[in-house]
């Protein structure tokens, strides 16, 4: 029975979004462990901040959570399934947004051509989109206020937009959690604000789990449910 198939004996929908018991990790080629000792339970449809100093082991721990990286020691549970073993699976009910989504000013891609790009993973060459999908997709278009910006080429938006147009993008496939990489760095103090709004908006209507990695806490810090400290790979609190 192939991974996907065997999904289907998860027949209640999971209780906590992430579930980690005393988990370590380590990059690939390296002996010192990235995170240490992490108990973290995270409930579903929270709206969660993940914060601390640089290198504290912020990506680290989303980059686990995706199972881009493998627990060395201890237990991980994601959407109720356990890592690594069904990391493909879950990869496909997440959305990730990394932080170095600016693209340069010559990207040939216009900003529909990006936001579909977020069902390729679904789609084989040259399939159309479902009318489902695009009826999501205007949705999202009014929604996030980018139905203007679909012709253009993604490179020439502002910092606000890209961000929009990349959140278009892992919205359209209709993620269970959404994981967003230092979300405010790129845009400027009012649209960060704005943008902290939305990403409450989103968990609301979607009941969505929305992690987010931030250094700068102030935008989204009366938003969160969860506040996560890390320090040196450790949570040093969760309030």
């Amino acid at each position: 029975m192939g991974i996907y198939a065997e999904s289907a004996v998860f027949l209640e929908r999971a209780m906590y979004a992430v579930e980690m018991e005393d988990v370590y990790t380590a990059y690939p080629k390296t002996s010192d462990a990235a995170l240490r000792g992490i108990d973290l339970t995270v409930p579903r449809e929270k709206l969660v901040l993940i914060t601390g100093p640089n290198g504290a082991g912020k990506t680290t721990l989303l980059e686990l959570i995706l199972g881009f990286l493998r627990p060395i020691r201890g237990r991980l549970r994601v959407l109720g399934y356990e890592m690594p073993k069904y990391s493909r699976l879950v990869r496909r009910k997440c959305s990730y947004v990394m932080q170095d989504f600016m693209k340069p000013y010559n990207t040939p891609y216009t900003a529909r051509e990006v936001i579909l790009m977020g069902l390729a993973p679904y789609k084989a060459p040259f399939e159309k989109i479902s009318r489902e999908e695009q009826k999501l997709l205007d949705f999202l278009l009014e929604f996030l206020d980018i139905g203007g910006l679909l012709d253009k080429p993604f490179g020439t938006l502002s910092g606000g937009q890209q961000q929009r147009v990349m959140l278009a993008r892992a919205l359209l496939r209709r993620p269970e959690m959404l994981l967003l990489d230092e979300p405010f760095s790129s845009i400027d103090a009012d649209s960060r604000i704005e943008f902290a709004h939305l990403l409450d908006d989103i968990r609301r209507r979607y009941g969505m789990t929305i992690l987010v990695v931030s250094h700068d806490v102030s935008p989204i810090l009366g938003y969160t449910d969860i506040i996560v400290r890390l320090r040196n790979g450790r949570v040093v609190d969760v309030e």
